[in-house]
């Protein structure tokens, strides 16, 4: 369910301190739009990406590891995945799981629109795009897929994943790719000492995947009934 109204608690960044990132609300950059595929054994996705999102050249190594090493996402239920760009995580959640439904969270508004853009080309109609504030706070989630933007700071990394891993359904376990030359092992260590449970499941060029397990006390999400 969204929330228009909701707060921006989780928004991943307001804009960059110094010129123009993947993580920018509003990218300036003249567009040059072009396609990418994504190919794994049960996907085949046909991508449109553009200048000013993230990876626009290649699916993003990172990312294509953790499709080719996490188990199956819930059949049902709500899926998340945070810092979406134009999609490929969220699709493919959504292929796999096509009872479910998946929302990709992203502030930037470029990378929103060719989410939506790419869903739609895919035929594919279990997944929606949306900016964090639009998602219901009172929503929980069977399952967290993230190549998280970690460009965005430690600080501001540390925020993002606090207030999204705190929406996970007792026992659900968040999936997060990062290079260890990016901070993997340090990330691993800090996510420990907050109290959630992680575990490195796989190591690939550099790229770890950690499996982050929802705490066992998490407040369920509500009936749909309930939420406003």
């Amino acid at each position: 369910m969204i929330d228009g109204g909701a707060s921006r608690a989780g928004t991943l960044i307001a804009s960059p301190p110094v010129g123009e990132h993947y993580f920018t609300e509003r990218p300036e950059a003249a567009g040059r739009r072009r396609t990418v595929h994504l190919v794994l054994p049960d996907v085949h996705l046909r991508l449109t990406t553009d200048r000013g999102v993230f990876s626009p050249d290649r699916i993003d190594p990172g990312t294509r590891i953790l499709l080719e090493t996490v188990p199956a996402p819930p059949a049902e239920g709500d899926l998340l995945d945070v810092g979406c760009g134009y999609g490929p995580i969220a699709l493919a959640m959504a292929l796999r799981s096509p009872r479910a439904r998946v929302y990709g969270v992203d502030v930037n508004e470029r990378a929103l629109q060719l989410a939506r853009l790419n869903a739609r080309t895919a035929g594919i109609g279990n997944a929606s795009f949306h900016r964090p504030e639009q998602i219901d706070p009172a929503m929980r989630f069977a399952a967290l897929w993230s190549n998280p933007p970690i460009r965005i700071g430690k600080a501001a990394l540390h925020e993002l994943l606090t207030t999204w891993l705190a929406r996970l359904l007792p026992g659900a376990t968040a999936y997060l790719v990062v290079h260890k030359h990016l901070g993997s092992d340090s990330l691993h260590r800090w996510l420990q000492q907050q109290g959630w449970p992680t575990e490195r499941i796989a190591s690939r060029s550099a790229y770890r995947v950690l499996a982050v397990t929802a705490h066992p006390d998490a407040p369920a999400a509500p009936s749909r009934q309930e939420r406003p």
